[in-house]
């Protein structure tokens, strides 16, 4: 097709996110800081950012203060050239309930489709880290004449039930779509892996505002209602995210895909970061993640008090961190954390603001903001009794939540 379609980008950043309690006992799921510097969000707005796709609204519901204010402290577009980036609560506009599921909340916000006026809708998830050119799929998806594309990547056969499954044809229609199913099909040629939804949708303007607004069906969720009724009609297809190229990114990196729906999956897209050559590269600045930049001090690594050597290996340090004589390897230590000497922090993520005390022993935690580690505290070494304070993972992260207070 010729000519560049007006594009409005619609990011779902409503839910409750249970399974990262108790990360999310306080904010958004999309709002979790992630490597340090960043929010969960900062990804995919980062993608539609410098794909020149820069009319985006976020739909927010569950605990939504936290991401609110990063979005319009952080998300800033000139309104000079009609661009924004702008959270959208729900409003209860098609009554006194909230949104009842993906597909309802687009519903319940259709004035923004019909204010703006768009060619094309992205509908894309809010919380997944990766990459992509969405650009791309836009192209594909107009050349296909679909009514819905879906962007899908595999994964193996025992994570597969957490998505939706696409089984598609050849020439890439989706030939059924199973939503989060127990035993869902493989693909062909290969019974290890299935082809999973990402979330992320690319619609017709008049297919999306037809497929959600109630008549003899009323569907509530994209993955659940929406696509197998598309698929159903003949009208969707699958884009394959693998083919997907950025400017800057080694082969290593392409089709790097994370959900992190969980605090093992949070957990290990984090440690992705701190590999000796990581396959996802946080230094592309050819597609550059953006984030807000507060104005803290260059992060400071010295010797403790009483002259204690530090050591720092394979570790990310945020600005305005200080490393007083203390012993970090394999960790993340978020903006503004203070680690006094002889504490040993290992394989390890610390939130923003946290104080980890001397002496101290963390090993495979997450500590989120604003926690107060004691001298000598040790968390991760003796699981068993980790257990009896702490969320514990199903692989056995300790994890402490926002402001915990020792006895």
């Amino acid at each position: 097709m010729d000519g560049d379609p007006n594009v409005l980008v619609i990011v779902l950043a409503g839910g409750e996110g249970k399974r990262l309690q108790p990360l999310t006992s306080d904010r958004a799921k999309p709002a979790v800081p992630f490597a340090g510097t960043y929010r969960m969000i900062d990804f995919a707005l980062s993608n539609f950012a410098n794909a020149g796709y820069r009319k985006i609204v976020v739909l927010t519901q569950y605990k939504s203060h936290s991401l609110d204010r990063h979005i319009s402290q952080t998300w800033r577009f000139s309104a000079m050239l009609d661009d924004y980036v702008t959270p959208v609560p729900a409003q209860m506009r098609r009554g006194p309930h909230w949104f009842q599921g993906s597909a309802d909340a687009i519903y319940q916000n259709l004035n923004l489709i019909h204010d703006e006026r768009p060619d094309i809708v992205c509908v894309f998830g809010a919380d997944h880290i990766y990459r992509m050119d969405p650009r791309q799929m836009v192209a594909e998806h107009r050349d296909n004449a679909a009514g819905v594309t879906v962007a899908a990547i595999p994964v193996p056969k025992h994570e597969a039930r957490e998505f939706g499954v696409i089984e598609a044809a050849e020439d890439g229609r989706i030939i059924a779509f199973h939503e989060k199913v127990d035993d869902p099909p493989t693909m062909p040629g290969d019974d290890t892996r299935c082809l999973a939804s990402m979330g992320n949708y690319v619609f017709n303007t008049q297919t999306l505002v037809d497929i959600v607004t109630p008549g003899q069906n009323q569907y509530t969720d994209l993955g659940g209602d929406v696509i197998p009724a598309l698929t159903s009609a003949g009208d969707a297809r699958v884009y394959d995210f693998s083919k997907n190229t950025i400017p800057g990114q080694d082969a290593r990196e392409r089709g790097y895909w994370r959900d992190v729906g969980t605090l093992d999956a949070f957990y290990h897209a984090n440690m992705d970061l701190i590999a000796p050559v990581p396959v996802f590269n946080l230094y592309n600045e050819k597609w550059p993640v953006f984030t807000s930049r507060k104005a803290l001090p260059p992060a400071k690594v010295s010797r403790g008090s009483g002259g204690e050597p530090p050591f720092v290996d394979d570790s990310l340090l945020c600005q305005g961190s200080i490393l007083s004589g203390a012993h970090v390897e394999r960790s993340i230590i978020g903006p503004g954390t203070f680690i006094d000497h002889d504490a040993h922090v290992t394989d390890s993520i610390i939130f923003p603001g946290v104080h980890v005390g001397s002496g101290a022993r963390l090993h495979r935690c997450i500590i989120d903001k604003n926690v107060n580690v004691p001298d000598w505290t040790r968390i991760g070494l003796h699981p068993e009794q980790d257990q009896e304070r702490y969320t514990i993972s199903d692989e056995g992260i300790a994890v402490l939540p926002k402001d915990y207070r020792f006895n």
